[in-house]
This record gives structure tokens, sequence and C-alpha cells, in this order.
């Protein structure tokens, strides 16, 4: 049961509120001190047909000044390791332990069957709280690399109009070397996918500079954008974010790069981490943030309270001038336990742990328009005229209400109708992962 009646094919949606940065135009009204906007919206055959003044429609659902918010967009996932935490915990709760945890899983289990059947959920979960767009990367370790694309392929293919999929190719930098370098970056380019590694525990240095000017090599000479894991420690020492914006920048590379952790930035001189924000900003790169999964796994020392937030320098590339996103990152694996694929969710820890608020300004374009155009998810991510009428509407109407609470109740517009997907239960992945 919904609170919302069905959707005629022509209908206003009255006395909403939208997040002005939401708004692909100028908001029809003035911003109160949240930043959102009332307004009413006019849907027609599935896409938005109007946006006008609130109080310009007679006629339509009356939202009593609830929000509407376009579809989310998930520009950092691992779909190939949700759900696989009963089998396999991560016993330490660090970095290492997920790491040698989830490779055990992937050599005990990931076949055909089990890799669909656990993206397959996680896509139903990620639908179902109103998200529609999805980037994620995929271990490329030995024959788990051309299994994972395959299933990324026909899952891509099976879900088409409903969650746009991208994929980014998954491995140790040094696994880029030589031979198997070239055929992970075509196996990447076969699946139109994207070239990514992670460098985390490497040191920073001359072979480090060496395999970075190697990947942008396999980038360029396919035509593939990157997307990186970088830094993901508190070691102050690891810099290959510096170095991917500084050889960025010496290539003159032309395709996209997103950055994702980049955690050390944080515990790096000030000037240090100010210069590397700037050559990022100068290099185009854009940055997304894993809030939850970062603050679970890092700064964990057993019996000690943490320090730090495990996060990187939101506020300053913000400053700098370089687009930020937030992301679910891991979900009920052994890099994070938790998670539901639901960007409300992510919205909500972040501004928590980065500290969005007061104001809250136009973070909320942090999971929707800024990594539909991080990711080129074209005509995602934003409420415009001409726009497809794929919305989330809640009936919070502040965004302290929006974020005081799970939003459960949320209903779930595509196409201009009521969306009837409902959450599939954790049960059904215990004939693959086994029950808690």
């Amino acid at each position: 049961m919904t609170w919302l009646p069905p959707l005629p094919q022509d209908t206003w949606l009255r006395h909403a509120r939208v997040p002005a940065a939401l708004l692909a135009a100028t908001p029809p009204g003035p911003l109160d001190f949240e930043g959102l906007v009332r307004c009413d919206l006019r849907l027609a055959a599935g896409r938005i047909a109007a946006i006008a003044p609130a109080g310009t429609a007679t006629e339509g659902v009356d939202l009593r000044d609830g929000q509407v918010w376009p579809c989310f967009v998930d520009g950092h996932t691992h779909l190939d390791k949700t759900g696989i935490w009963p089998r396999h915990r991560n016993a330490s709760g660090d970095h290492p332990g997920a790491i040698a945890a989830v490779k055990a899983d992937r050599v005990d289990h990931w076949d055909v069957a089990d890799l669909e059947a656990r993206m397959d959920f996680a896509l139903r979960c990620a639908h179902a709280h109103g998200t529609a767009a999805i980037r994620t990367h995929l271990d490329c370790y030995g024959q788990a690399a051309a299994t994972s694309w395959a299933v990324f392929g026909k899952l891509r293919n099976a879900w088409a109009g409903r969650v746009a999929l991208q994929a980014v190719s998954l491995c140790t930098i040094p696994a880029l070397d030589g031979d198997d370098g070239a055929l992970l970056a075509d196996l990447a380019a076969d699946h139109g996918g994207l070239l990514g590694c992670t460098t985390t525990g490497l040191p920073t240095d001359d072979g480090m500079r060496a395999r970075i000017d190697r990947l942008f090599a396999l980038a360029e000479q396919r035509g593939l954008d990157l997307d990186l894991h970088l830094d993901e420690t508190s070691d102050a020492s690891q810099s290959a974010l510096r170095e991917v914006a500084l050889a960025a920048l010496r290539r003159g590379f032309k395709g996209r790069i997103q950055v994702g952790h980049v955690c050390a930035l944080s515990v790096q001189a000030e000037a240090e981490a100010a210069e590397t924000i700037r050559l990022c900003r100068e290099a185009g790169i854009t940055a997304i943030v894993l809030p939850m999964c970062n603050l679970y796994l890092q700064g964990r020392r057993p019996g000690r309270t943490p320090t730090w937030r495990g996060v990187t320098q939101v506020h300053e590339f913000r400053a700098a001038g370089v687009p930020v996103s937030f992301a679910s990152d891991n979900v009920h694996d052994p890099f994070y336990c938790y998670g539901d694929y639901d960007m409300l969710e992510v919205l909500r820890e972040a501004t928590r742990i980065c500290q969005l608020d007061v104001p809250f300004g136009d973070w909320p374009a942090s999971v929707a328009v800024t990594p539909a155009d991080a990711c080129g998810f074209d005509g995602l991510g934003r409420i415009a005229v001409g726009a497809g009428a794929d919305l989330v509407l809640f009936r919070a109407r502040s965004m302290v209400e929006l974020l005081s609470r799970p939003q459960a109740d949320r209903v779930v517009v595509r196409h201009g109708q009521v969306l009837p997907a409902a959450l599939p239960d954790w049960r059904e992945l215990d004939a693959v992962v086994g029950a808690p």
C-alpha cells in the first residue's frame, strides 16, 4: 500500500518541494534556507511536461510540500561482491582482512550462476530504492575476469530501461603489466567498459609512476575512460592521486577520470593536500567518496576507538572546483557488511560523517546530477522539462525531515507510473551464500 494514488498519463504533482540543485533550469520560485523550491510538476506521457511555481495547478496530486527528487545515480559499487558476507566474513574488520576474505570467496565460488544471482539481487535492491543508473567495478583476476564481464553484459541487457549499467575492470596496478594488462584492457574495451585498478598498499615511487604511465597508455590506445581506487589508507606517504593528476596533465589525457577513496589525502600536510587537489582540478578529475565503507574500515584497531572518519577532503575538493559524488561502494561483503544500495542512506550518512549540512546547499546533487555527469549517464540525475518522469517522492518536507528517517514509505515513479517493485528478501540468497 502506498500513500500516492495511481497516476494518470497526464497529471500534476502539486505543492512539491525540490532541491534547486536538482533542477536543470532556473528555479520557478524563491529558495528556502535549505535550498528547496516550492513548485508544481506536470507529468505527461511518461515525461516531465512542465515545471511551474507552486499553486499554478488546480487539479492533480497534492503532495502537501513533500519532496520530489530525480532517481539516484550510484557511481561506485561492487555488484560482484554483493551478499558474500555469510560465506566469508572479515574477522579483523580492516582493509587487509577484507581483501583476503574476498579473494578466498572469489576462488571458491564465483561462477556464472553465483555472480548472476547476487548481482541481480543487488540491482533489485537499487531499483526498488529509486536508483536509475549504476557503475560497478568488477574484480579482474584470473578466470574471474571473463566470467564477471560475461555476467555483467547479460545483466546490462536484461536491466536496460530500468537501471542503466556501466562496468570498470578492477585489479592491482601491477596486474596491468605486460601482456596480462593488455588483455584486461581489451576485455574492458570489448564490453564497452572502463579501465580501472587499485594502488592501495603500494609505495608511491618510480615504479608506481611507470605503472601509472602504463595505465594511461592502455586507456589511450583503446579510447577508455579511467576509474581508479587510490590511496585507500591512512598512510600519508601514499600519494598516487597526485601522480595520476600529473600524468593526466603531462599526457593531455582526453578521457574522463574518476577517483575513489583517496583517504590518505586527509592525513597529509595541508599544503601537500591542497596542491594535489589543485592538480586534480586542472586535470579535470572527479572525486567519488565512499563514506560508509571508509568509516567502517579505516582507523580500525582492536580494542581502540577510531580517531578519524576515514574519508577524504570532501569540502576542500568542492571548494577547489572538483566535482564530488557519494556512492554505495560495497554492500553486505567483507569490505562493508551493511548497506542496501540505497542512495538516500548514503546521503544521510555522508551528511553526518562529512558534515554536509548548515547549509545543505547543493549537496543533494552529489547523489544524482554530479555522478550522472561524471560517469556520462546522459539525461539522468536532474529534473528538467522533457526529461523522463523518473522520480522519487518523499513525504518529508525539509532536508532535516528527509535525513532524519529512512523514508521507507518513499514512492518511486518510473516513466510516469508508480513502481510496484518491492525490496527482495535476503533469504533469497540463502541457497547461494548460506544463511547468516
